[in-house]
């Protein structure tokens, strides 16, 4: 009893096996907190210590406590650590084992990517690990198809484009220019068209595969973007656009050789009008575009297809503008475009080169020099004009810079027209149209949607006409 307060002694004695605390003698005390008393009551022996509890008064006078004999095992202690040991041997087994089966699993792997790669790609050795996507059974379409429907941009995904431009197989030169060369190639059967760049347009390559790799451009009348890589070829770094393939070549190609109807001339026109409307519009949304302009449209620029219209391609020296931000993209190509096709600002230097309609009507300037070239072509009463370039009477076949200035802005020549066009009702139209396009005041030039237009409006009227006929 401490100052009138009852007690509840309870013994604890400790002892100790070392020799130097044998004779230590053992502890008696009592808990002041009697939760404290019974958690350490419960407290298993050891082979340090030993413990013997009692409640009541002093009911630990007599009570002694006894250190386990030597060799004594702790049966609960060892079960304890017993359990511990395996445990912690099975997760390190479990884990080695996870860890093989990973490993075996992707050598497997790694073995059949090897198999599925062409003689090209084993040769070079720079492909493995790049085939992640099955590819293998998908055709051009189907794998355009899934990369439209994505919403990023006109492309494939990177691995993919890199899979498929390694899988080609180069067929046939099918042009050569001062910037490279443009083949013929298979795919899995298919033709596709495979424009080899010169390592000195090397930002021609990458402004395009940027451009069509952040920008969603798949129009009928802009050339289809299939895929972009690096690649190595006789021991050389080489630049590769691969895009789809025309048989028919470029728009200078084929007017050389092809003579027009009313009909196959309106197609032409209209469709690249199209294609030039689009690139210039900008389209606002999660599948929307910025305002591209051109820079270097021209007849060998635009492709013709099977159907009879065109596609407009060679984005290298395009200029991006969005409205939301009001940034001019204008990119970094020291390349400039067509001297033949160049506008009166361009070769006198005072375009605005910080607004972007000032580039959008250089393109409708080439587009008038593109209307005329078509129009040649035209048949109307039984007469026709042989092919001949813009300014082929004035100037010689590579201008110089200086020869395109002195014609087109101190003189202010533009291309003849011949009179046979104004006894033809479609031609008379198409002159009228592209007088529009060559005001020396770029302001005054018509835009590409009013031509685009302009030309439905004259096809739907010739439409009107075969019906009345």
């Amino acid at each position: 009893m401490v100052d009138g307060v009852m007690m509840l002694p309870v013994l604890m004695m400790i002892a100790f096996p070392s020799p130097s605390m044998e004779d230590e003698k053992p502890k008696k005390g009592c808990f002041q907190v009697y939760e404290q008393g019974k958690m350490t009551c419960k407290t298993p022996p050891s082979p340090g210590q030993a413990v013997e509890c009692c409640q009541g008064d002093w009911c630990n006078r007599n009570i002694t406590a006894q250190l386990p004999t030597k060799g004594k095992s702790f049966p609960e202690t060892q079960n304890f650590h017993l359990e511990v040991g395996l445990i912690i041997l099975s997760v390190v087994f479990a884990v080695c084992l996870l860890a093989c089966l990973l490993g075996v699993a992707l050598r497997k792997f790694k073995r059949r990517n090897q198999e599925r790669l062409n003689p090209r790609d084993v040769e070079y050795g720079t492909i493995e690990g790049l085939i992640t996507t099955n590819v293998g059974d998908s055709t051009l379409a189907d794998l355009l198809d899934h990369s439209c429907t994505s919403g990023s941009g006109s492309g494939l995904p990177f691995l993919v484009q890199r899979t498929v431009a390694r899988q080609i197989t180069l067929l046939e030169c099918v042009g050569k220019g001062r910037y490279g060369e443009v083949w013929r190639g298979s795919w899995q059967g298919e033709n596709v068209a495979v424009k080899i760049f010169s390592s000195r347009d090397e930002k021609s390559w990458f402004r395009e595969t940027e451009l069509y790799n952040t920008v969603m451009l798949r129009h009928e009348n802009i050339l289809g973007f299939i895929a972009s890589d690096m690649t190595s070829r006789h021991s050389s770094t080489q630049l590769w656009l691969i895009t789809h393939y025309h048989e028919m070549g470029s728009l200078y190609d084929y007017l050389q050789l092809t003579t027009l109807d009313t009909v196959s001339c309106l197609r032409i026109v209209l469709s690249i009008a199209s294609g030039l409307a689009h690139l210039h519009i900008e389209i606002f949304g999660t599948q929307g575009k910025p305002a591209i302009a051109h820079r270097d449209l021209k007849s060998k620029n635009i492709l013709v297809k099977k159907n009879g219209q065109c596609c407009i391609a060679d984005l290298g020296l395009a200029v991006m503008h969005s409205q939301s931000t009001n940034q001019l993209d204008v990119g970094n190509n020291p390349r400039v475009g067509t001297k033949r096709y160049m506008a009166p600002e361009v070769l006198d230097e005072t375009i605005q080169v910080d607004c972007f309609d000032s580039y959008k009507r250089v393109d409708i300037w080439a587009f008038g020099l593109v209307l005329w070239e078509v129009a040649r072509r035209m048949v109307s009463n039984g007469i026709v004009e042989d092919y001949k370039p813009p300014f082929y009477d004035v100037v010689p076949n590579d201008p110089s810079f200086e020869d395109m200035r002195k014609v087109v802005c101190v003189d202010q020549q533009r291309p003849n027209i011949p009179n046979r066009w104004f006894s033809d009702p479609t031609l008379t139209s198409l002159a009228k149209l592209m007088k529009e396009c060559w005001y020396q005041n770029p302001s005054a030039r018509l835009t590409a949607l009013r031509i685009k237009k302009t030309l439905t409006k004259i096809d739907n009227s010739l439409d009107k006409l075969k019906t009345d006929c």
